[in-house]
């Protein structure tokens, strides 16, 4: 084929519809079996490249393969490409991979059922760009803070360990009664040091416990409890649900999906436990006849400014464009709470290790000032 999906994406960058960067970006790391949120995001964005430009499903599958390695997105995508030419649809052809989620399929199928499919297929890879931008920021505002508390837990491990013996076994020597804060420290130590063989047990417990126990109701219901009442992150945890919640309600009612198969596919996608049991309760109060503002009212993780916008948008039948303005709204919002939390975190981290790298070395020199002072 002469055509190359470059040559495509180079010509339609200059009308792109919605103003998307359509160059590919490097690879997110991911250690995900199929597809990951980057991988998605590009295949949706040249997908609807491809379709805008005239080129058929079936011959931008074919662009899309010669740009993949030797790779299971390879054979994800030549499977979609073999259903497509043995008849199905796209939305079918993405279902059979079992590497999509049923919003996705949902939301193609209604594309083609209605003819949208290159606008849908847009929007797709906007909720994933979003996604993706989101997890960059929160990992950009981690990664220092958390790199800075591992060095300093490695030092205080290090003193514990290595220098507070060794200066005890000077203190040995003495005759002299030591301060308080010396031997509280001398005790952690020589406990640490008596116990790191349990304590590394217990940790490695935890954290199999954790990974055993992360998809398990009582679990998830526990940490997003607890996650949601830490100060400043559970306020921040909560926008950012909110957001995709806005963001995928307002891409499912534009496509003139009803509001309650809406709910219940924003339900299954959002894998955030307070959200699960409240959209199951607001789709069967809408199925009583309650309007939608009435229901999200009774459940905490819906703001006030979010109930009142969508009263106002089941009124003048606007909701999917009051979910889409909410969405830029929140995004706006959580970028400057994670710029805050970057601020913060730093300065806040530099003095707490230095607090706790400043105890020990006082208490390990102090009863040397004594000394020394008792001397002359």
């Amino acid at each position: 084929m002469d055509v190359k999906l470059s040559d495509v994406k180079s010509k339609n960058k200059s009308n792109s519809a919605k103003g998307m960067n359509l160059g590919f970006l490097s690879q997110d790391i991911s250690f995900n079996r199929g597809l990951s949120d980057k991988d998605k995001e590009i295949f949706y964005s040249d997908l609807s490249i491809l379709i805008s430009s005239g080129i058929d499903i079936k011959s931008a599958l074919e662009l899309i393969l010669l740009e993949q390695a030797k790779t299971k997105k390879e054979t994800i995508f030549n499977s979609i490409k073999n259903d497509l030419i043995s008849g199905k649809s796209l939305s079918e052809a993405i279902f059979r991979t079992n590497k999509f989620s049923t919003y996705e399929y949902y939301s193609i199928k209604i594309g083609e059922e209605t003819g949208r499919i290159s606008e849908i297929l847009i929007d797709l890879s906007k909720y994933y760009n979003d996604k993706l931008a989101q997890k960059r920021q929160i990992v950009n505002a981690f990664s220092y803070p958390v790199l800075v508390l591992a060095v300093a837990v490695i030092v205080v491990i290090f003193m514990m360990n290595v220098i507070v013996p060794m200066f005890k076994d000077v203190f040995s020597r003495f005759n002299s009664e030591l301060p308080v804060i010396t031997t509280m420290v001398i005790n952690i130590s020589e406990f640490f040091t008596a116990n790191l063989y349990i304590i590394v047990l217990l940790i490695v417990i935890i954290v199999s416990v954790v990974y055993l126990s992360r998809k398990k109701l009582w679990y998830r219901k526990f940490t997003s409890g607890i996650l949601l009442k830490i100060p400043f992150i559970g306020k921040l945890v909560a926008k950012i649900y909110l957001s995709r919640f806005c963001q995928a309600m307002s891409l499912l009612i534009s496509s003139k999906v009803p509001l309650i198969n809406a709910l219940d596919l924003v339900k299954n996608m959002m894998n955030f436990y307070p959200y699960e049991p409240a959209l199951t309760k607001i789709s069967a109060d809408i199925m009583a006849g309650k309007p939608l503002y009435l229901s999200m009212k009774n459940h905490s993780i819906f703001d006030v400014r979010t109930v009142s916008l969508v009263k106002v948008a089941e009124e003048v039948n606007k909701l999917d464009y009051i979910f889409n303005k909410l969405n830029m709204q929140y995004s706006d919002e959580i970028k400057h709470r994670i710029g805050l939390l970057n601020g913060v975190l730093e300065p806040v981290l530099i003095i707490f290790i230095g607090i706790m790298v400043g105890i020990i070395l006082i208490s390990m020199y102090l009863p040397l000032f004594q000394l020394s002072t008792s001397i002359y």
